[in-house]
Order: C-alpha cells, then sequence, then structure tokens
C-alpha cells in the first residue's frame, strides 16, 4: 500500500542549485512528485542569507525509516555538514513533515513534524499543496492552519524557478 509524504526542502547555500539537484534526486528516487511554489524566506534561528523553501508531495511503498534514510542520503550528495548547529546555513535541508497520517514520535524522527504548526516557511507552502489534507494530531486541515497563522507570519516571497 502506497503512502503519501511530505518533504519541506530549503538551502541557503548555493540555494537554486541545490533545490534543483535535490529535486532531480527526489524524482530519480521516487518517480511524479508534487511542488509547492518555491518562497524565499529569512533564516531563522540564526543570521545567514536567506533560504529557499517548498515541498514535496510523493508516494512510496517503502516505510517511513526508509524515507528518511533516503533523505538523509540525498542530504549528504549536496554536501550536508551535519556536525554544524541546527540553526547554521546549509547547502540542503530535507525534513519529513508527514507520512499518511502517522504520528510517531522516535530517536531522529517525529512525525508530523513540529515546524508545521509554527513556521510559516514549512505551513504555507504545505498548504498549497496539501490545503485539504488533516494535520494528523490537530485534526484541521493545513489550510485552515495556515488561515490561523498568516496574519502573524513573518514575509515570504515567491521565488520563480522552473523545475
Amino acid at each position: 500500500m502506497s503512502a503519501r509524504v511530505f518533504v519541506s526542502l530549503g538551502s541557503n547555500v548555493d540555494r537554486e542549485a541545490k533545490i534543483r539537484l535535490a529535486v532531480e534526486l527526489l524524482r530519480a528516487r521516487f518517480g511524479q512528485i508534487d511542488l509547492s511554489p518555491v518562497y524565499d524566506s529569512e533564516a531563522v534561528g540564526f543570521d545567514g542569507s536567506n533560504f529557499l523553501n517548498l515541498v514535496a508531495g510523493l508516494s512510496t511503498d517503502l516505510e517511513v525509516e526508509a524515507v528518511v534514510a533516503i533523505f538523509r542520503d540525498i542530504e549528504d550528495r549536496l554536501g550536508r555538514d551535519r556536525s554544524l548547529p541546527k540553526f547554521a546555513s546549509r547547502p540542503i535541508d530535507l525534513d519529513i513533515l508527514s507520512y499518511d497520517d502517522l504520528v510517531l514520535d522516535a530517536p531522529g524522527i517525529r512525525i508530523p513534524r513540529a515546524e508545521i504548526l509554527y513556521n510559516a516557511f514549512v505551513l504555507k507552502p504545505l498548504q498549497d499543496i496539501a490545503g485539504d489534507r488533516l494535520h494528523p494530531e490537530t485534526g484541521e486541515t493545513y489550510a485552515v492552519l495556515w488561515q490561523r497563522m498568516a496574519p502573524s507570519a513573518p514575509r515570504l516571497d515567491t521565488y520563480t524557478m522552473q523545475f
């Protein structure tokens, strides 16, 4: 049975090239993927260059741990340095946001990802491609969650990229 997975992509180092490569690698591994618009947003938690952020939706028969391992491999291939602090510049960041309606809190994997509820650069692109889907813990749609966050959300500028 195929699971629907949503993953956030972010980069603030060689950002266009790294986002394009990450999308290519996701397509090579998972086939057809849906992409949200790309957003330009300020770094959160540290002073750094702006990020490009988007969300990809994909379907897979793999277990969640295997999907996370693939995402980490893509990050490694694109130069992610895991020795850096959590809040630092990075060439690519792939975070699994949701895996069907799974709720999981295991070492290294938290699904749904907590950032959905408090980072506009995660929630906005997620609601763009999955607005009618329910957050597995709140039971609200991503569109409703975004409507609540939007009035106080930091600015997100749409960034034009062709894939």
